[in-house]
């Protein structure tokens, strides 16, 4: 992907983490899909798992806003610095983290999330 077209993807990619929405953020997954976060450290294989995963966690925090801070894009995807709030009533709750992101044919195969997760508490 281009430069520019991974950020038009990022961008549609950060907003489909908001407003609880599932099943719209899990279209930008394969279905072999490997998924790790602070939450899941060991790893989530497979569209299904992760769907079930995304169900709970979105509607733990259907309120919280992601957006693009800075973009590394590489031959595999990109990396992404990000920035969170976890509700738009909440500014003292931003936090900051980053993705790695690996795309094939314009679905996301492996995606690592790291930040601190006591921010979410």
């Amino acid at each position: 992907m281009k430069d520019q077209n991974l950020k038009e993807f990022c961008g549609k990619w950060l907003k489909s983490w908001s407003g609880n929405r599932p099943d719209h953020l899990i279209e930008f997954y394969s279905d072999n899909i490997f998924y790790l976060d602070p939450a899941k450290p060991q790893g989530i294989h497979g569209k299904d798992a992760l769907f079930r995963y995304f169900k709970k966690l979105l509607a733990i925090y259907p309120n919280w806003k992601w957006s693009l801070v800075e973009l590394f894009p590489n031959e595999k995807g990109f990396v992404l610095k990000w920035e969170a709030q976890l509700s738009a009533e909440s500014e003292s709750k931003k936090f900051y983290g980053v993705d790695i992101v690996e795309i094939h044919n314009q679905k996301i195969t492996r995606n690592e999330v790291y930040f601190d997760p006591k921010n979410l508490s």
